[in-house]
């Protein structure tokens, strides 16, 4: 699972591997799992796909924004790993 972006505020923000052809990115505190919280990405939108429930609403908005400000580097980055 490639790193898709810097580490921000101790969350990780990765990719997983073969999970499915809708372009995403997880985040995590800790060792990263196929079940941590998700947003999808599109060129233009950020959405929350779903929240494991361990980052709070607070956090889920910089993040969010982080990711937003950072998606020409996800998609790139997803390009490049996934092909697609």
């Amino acid at each position: 699972m490639p790193k898709a972006l810097l580490d921000f505020m101790g969350f990780a923000f990765f990719f997983w591997s073969n999970e499915e052809k809708r372009m995403h990115i997880h985040v995590c505190k800790g060792t990263p799992r196929p079940n941590a919280t998700k947003f999808w990405i599109t060129p233009d939108e950020i959405s929350l796909a779903y929240n494991d429930g361990s980052i709070s609403e607070q956090d889920l908005n910089k993040i969010e924004k982080y990711i937003y400000a950072n998606r020409e580097t996800i998609i790139t980055r997803w390009v490049k790993y996934f092909g697609m």
